[in-house]
């Protein structure tokens, strides 16, 4: 007779584990199956149940472990792992193999472009190139930041104009990535 009293007891809290289960599922149908699921439980186990004890809390307990329970097992259900693999442009441009003589080639037209520079501008450049600051340049050469700055970009601009035939190519390398 405890038992029934008990099992009528649980199905009065349907209402308050209703709005319960949809702060879990935000979905109508969801949250029914977690209550039906939640009172089927506490029926089975009501012999864990402490008498005297808060019901809504002992029930609401049920009902959040549950969600969890199955959100892990869902989430497990979910993973795919995906064997095959789609190859991007970006992907064959970086894992094919390049022409190392035309890589020497260009590095030559580089040197040569470098080398063409009046060491005013060529000297700025290439320490800004390997990674000192303007003011560090500045300092070095004992001349202003302004001059510093102004000479670093005219080397560009020189290095751009007699580097220009390969400016569609460095476009269309750069675009992939």
């Amino acid at each position: 007779m405890e038992n029934i009293s008990l099992n009528h007891q649980i199905c009065n809290h349907r209402s308050c584990l209703e709005s319960f289960a949809m702060k879990f599922t935000k979905d109508l149908e969801d949250a029914n199956d977690l209550v039906q699921d939640t009172l089927i439980k506490a029926i089975r186990y009501h012999h864990m149940y402490k008498q005297g004890t808060n019901l809504r809390g002992w029930l609401y307990t049920i009902m959040r472990n549950t969600f969890i329970n199955d959100y892990r097992k869902g989430s497990r259900r979910n993973m795919i792992i995906e064997t095959s693999e789609d190859l991007s442009s970006y992907q064959l441009y970086n894992s094919a193999a390049t022409n190392q003589g035309e890589n020497k080639f260009v590095m030559e037209d580089i040197n040569k472009a470098l080398g063409q520079l009046q060491p005013e501008y060529s000297t700025p450049f290439l320490k800004y190139f390997e990674g000192y600051k303007y003011h560090e340049i500045a300092e070095e050469l004992n001349i202003p930041i302004g001059t510093v700055k102004t000479r670093i970009h005219m080397a560009r601009q020189t290095l751009k104009g007699q580097l220009k035939m390969y400016n569609s190519r460095f476009k269309v390398a750069a675009a992939e990535m």
